[in-house]
């Protein structure tokens, strides 16, 4: 990659200058590249919705693309930065559960690149990360130790219950939409074709699947299948989210059921 495509998925926000100071790091070591933001409004510490993020971005780009993941990097004693390719992807991120969190068992490889003990800063992070995308355009052998991730840490599943099946939320969009922790394949396997209620307390209950926001009228809700595949929640026209009494800021949400 003569000109390679980096992107960002952060939690530091922008009222500060630590997203300038980490794409001018990257700049240092890959001069030239093309710096994409997926976001910097991640909740600070917010791995399940760092995960969803990813997941909903990362195939949009092209392959070969790296995907910087700088989310709670000082999570443990140690600060490591793990390497991994998947599905024509590269990611690099902290060895914090937040890829397993993304990619289950990680089927293709994995790398620790570096173990740092503290004190290290976020400045010194990004330059390592800025070393390890050096290594990755430049095309040699990768110079890093195989690592075997700590798997336990998955992405929240849908739990399949005697009369239904509880979901959790996995993130909560600028529109105010809900999405849950189910994807389509996992609704239809689970749900099949038997009758569904999803109730939503103060609006109506929801029994059905549907296209598109206006298949309801102005203010009715419904649930739909986004475009990165995860059922979502919403209202047409207003804000789901403050419906079900849900705060958009706090990344630890309340479990939701789909009562059969």
């Amino acid at each position: 990659m003569s000109k390679p495509i980096i992107t960002l998925l952060t939690d530091l926000g922008t009222r500060d200058a630590s997203v300038s100071m980490a794409k001018a790091v990257l700049l240092q070591h890959a001069p030239g590249a093309r710096i994409t933001d997926i976001t910097h409004r991640v909740p600070q510490h917010g791995l399940i919705q760092a995960a969803y993020l990813l997941l909903s971005a990362y195939v949009h780009f092209p392959k070969e693309t790296i995907h910087i993941v700088p989310i709670d990097v000082f999570n443990a004693d140690t600060v490591r930065l793990l390497l991994t390719k998947q599905e024509g992807y590269w990611f690099i991120a902290p060895d914090n559960g937040l890829l397993p969190l993304a990619f289950g068992d990680l089927p293709e490889d994995v790398w620790l690149c570096y173990d740092l003990p503290h004190p290290v800063s976020f400045n010194e992070w990004m330059q390592h990360a800025g070393k390890i995308v050096a290594q990755v355009v430049a095309g040699n052998a990768l110079p890093y130790t195989p690592h075997a991730v700590d798997t336990t840490h998955r992405i929240l599943q849908p739990i399949a219950t005697g009369d239904g099946v509880d979901c959790n939320v996995l993130h909560i969009d600028p529109y105010q939409n809900v999405v849950l922790d189910i994807t389509q394949q996992q609704f239809e396997t689970i749900v099949g074709g038997r009758p569904f209620t999803i109730k939503t307390l103060r609006m109506k209950n929801i029994t059905t699947i549907s296209k598109n926001y206006n298949d309801v009228e102005v203010g009715e809700p419904l649930c739909r299948f986004n475009s990165a595949g995860f059922l979502e929640i919403a209202l047409n026209h207003a804000q789901a989210a403050a419906y079900l009494g849900l705060d958009p800021s706090n990344p630890r949400y309340e479990a939701i059921k789909i009562f059969f």
